[in-house]
């Protein structure tokens, strides 16, 4: 079997070994990381960073919640593509076990801690394709004020409000309730 043919037709761009491993049922793991750093060196794929593998033309997305999984794309990023806040942000914001900065390829990744049982709640969090997550505006401006405190926001229009009363609960916090009651109250909205 042609690894790199399997990888290709494979509708996912981005891989970590054990993703590989189980594409093509290889229990040898030290075989598969030299084919794979054979491919790396005759540019078939991409290695930027250790035990991840990307196609050519991979998504920033999906790399991003690949290098600390379980992540999702959160805060400035939804924010602004949502049209709740306007300054122009070119990190790639997610929400992770960890806080970093990293860069890879010019590209600056921010990672934020959360608390591990915000993390792995589903609510106000979509799949998107293979390995994407991304949070919806309104868990993403729960996000926003959970992690920054009380902050401005230019436009709180496209937010559902029925959805972040929903969400709120999970983050069990009094301050993060009447930071948003406070926000509603202030721009009309409650």
């Amino acid at each position: 079997m042609d690894l790199i043919y399997t990888l290709y037709n494979d509708s996912r761009t981005v891989f970590r070994l054990k993703d590989v491993a189980m594409l093509i049922g290889e229990t040898n793991f030290n075989s598969l990381n030299m084919k794979l750093n054979y491919y790396v060196r005759t540019n078939r794929l991409q290695n930027p960073r250790k035990g991840i593998y990307c196609k050519d033309n991979y998504n920033l997305q999906e790399l991003a919640c690949r290098i600390f999984a379980p992540a999702y794309i959160s805060l400035e990023n939804v924010l602004q593509q949502a049209g709740v806040i306007f300054q122009y942000d070119n990190r790639l914001t997610i929400i992770s076990y960890l806080s970093r900065e990293i860069e890879i390829d010019n590209r600056l990744f921010s990672f934020r801690k959360i608390k591990d049982e915000l993390l792995i709640s589903s609510q106000g969090v979509e799949q998107k394709g293979n390995r994407l997550t991304i949070a919806t505006p309104e868990r993403a401006f729960l996000d926003m004020l959970y992690l920054n405190g009380a902050i401005y926001f230019d436009n709180l229009n496209p937010l559902k409000i029925e959805m972040i009363e929903q969400i709120l609960p999970i983050y069990n916090s009094k301050i993060l309730t009447k930071r948003v009651e406070k926000l509603f109250k202030n721009h009309g909205l409650k």
